[in-house]
């Protein structure tokens, strides 16, 4: 006797729900993410050019301006808040590596 293997469309109902939880919608989107799957996909897509914009905006606020004078005003902080923040400016240049070269940043 053998054992007949079936899911019965687990594997799409959770490919569905993780899609869901990472557009933030809530439980009653999830029918229709199966339905009719093209406006989340155009909101995904669009989420996704927001967060590109912002890394991209990011890494340009780390780097001087030709424009900028130093103004002689001295700012002081802790050794631990500017190592924080030179991991952070390190993490988004990574991403933005990762992410690779776009038209429109260039």
């Amino acid at each position: 006797m053998s054992v007949i293997k079936h899911d019965f469309g687990k594997k799409n109902r959770l490919i569905a729900r993780r899609f869901r939880k990472l557009l933030r919608l809530d439980a009653l989107h999830e029918a229709n993410v199966k339905a009719n799957p093209l406006p989340y996909l155009e909101r995904a897509s669009h989420r996704i050019d927001q967060l590109e914009t912002i890394l991209f905006e990011a890494i340009v606020a780390t780097k001087p301006s030709a424009i900028e004078t130093p103004s002689g005003e001295t700012v002081e902080i802790s050794r631990e808040e500017y190592e924080r923040l030179l991991k952070c400016r390190d993490i988004v240049e990574k991403g933005f590596k990762k992410m690779g070269p776009r038209e429109e940043f260039l």
